[in-house]
């Protein structure tokens, strides 16, 4: 009897060295109750059930702050999760503690918002900034007539995608067809609702002359929009930038806005949780110049920075933006 019970717990014993253990991605967003970051975790799932031995792990602090994201990275460093894709809040101050992350064994990928190159393994930029900074500023021109001043409500001061952008947009202003149009100054809104909009009402009250506010943050073009709403401004003042469809619908439905971008997020969640599995799996082409296997999303190619981008940006407007505003 004792030795067939050594032998079922051998055997049992043998199963669980056999049986794969969960791969444990977590997802740190800017902060919680983003529409676009909650579209990136439905597409972050959808990669785990592909990929059927992954568990996502989604969080972010309530505002968004570096040390809210160190604070969490901290507490995910003591979980031991595989993997931590970031969107980052500050690409220098989060690269302590997620080179800490990576003594440690985790795997870093950033997506959206990056982190410096010596703090991640990749950044996954969802499109190419020169492709997105040049897309924001044609449908502004196409909104006022190529001629009048615009201003540009974007994110926090320190967001790393929204700088490259800007910077984008202001070479791109330097180019003879859009020379009749004036960037009069640049504000933040921190990603957050109230700011933004506060801003927003700030910019159209203190430039009367204004024709057009670029938004290159999901949020901010929400609360631009509502803001010239408000202050009774539809078809004199005009609001473009990267918004969601299902955020931006009415919008566009009330005139505030004729046109806007983005990227699909979902496609961009699902992407990314794709690089932190190859990452985990130590794939040989997971390295700069190589490449990640990104499912659906194909083969993206890593450059010498360790940099990938995954697609341009789509146009939305009022022939197509009920559409996708049932998807995300």
């Amino acid at each position: 009897m004792a030795a067939v019970a050594a032998g079922l717990l051998a055997a049992i014993a043998g199963c669980k060295e056999q049986a794969p253990d969960k791969i444990r991605i977590a997802m740190v967003v800017k902060n919680l109750g983003n529409g676009f970051f909650d579209a990136a975790h439905t597409g972050a799932e959808d990669a785990a059930k592909e990929l059927k031995n992954v568990e996502i792990i989604y969080t972010g602090p309530t505002t968004p702050s570096a040390e809210g994201q160190i604070e969490i990275i901290n507490s995910l460093i003591s979980q031991k999760v595989n993997a931590i894709v970031i969107s980052a809040n500050d690409p220098n101050a989060l690269v302590p503690i997620a080179k800490k992350a990576m003594a440690r064994g985790i795997k870093v990928v950033s997506f959206d918002s990056g982190l410096a190159k010596e703090g991640r393994l990749m950044q996954l930029n969802p499109s190419n900034a020169e492709l997105i900074g040049l897309k924001q500023i044609q449908m502004a021109s196409d909104a006022i007539g190529g001629q009048g001043e615009i201003a540009i409500l974007s994110a926090s001061a320190q967001a790393t995608n929204q700088n490259i952008w800007i910077g984008v947009m202001k070479k791109v202003l330097e180019q003879p067809e859009f020379s009749k149009m004036k960037l009069v100054t640049v504000t933040y809104g921190d990603d957050q609702s109230d700011k933004s909009y506060r801003e927003a009402i700030g910019l159209l009250r203190s430039y009367p002359n204004l024709k057009a506010i670029i938004a290159p943050t999901t949020v901010g073009i929400n609360a631009a929009s509502k803001a010239v709403v408000d202050e009774h401004l539809v078809g004199k003042v005009f609001v473009t930038g990267l918004g969601l469809p299902s955020e931006m619908a009415g919008h566009v439905k009330s005139g505030a806005v004729r046109e806007f971008a983005i990227w699909n997020p979902i496609d961009l969640g699902y992407a990314a949780t794709y690089a932190a599995y190859d990452f985990v799996k130590n794939q040989p082409t997971a390295r700069p110049g190589g490449s990640i296997n990104a499912g659906r999303m194909g083969n993206i190619a890593i450059d010498a920075n360790g940099e990938g981008a995954m697609a341009p940006p789509f146009t939305y407007n009022k022939g197509n933006v009920d559409k996708f505003s049932k998807i995300f």
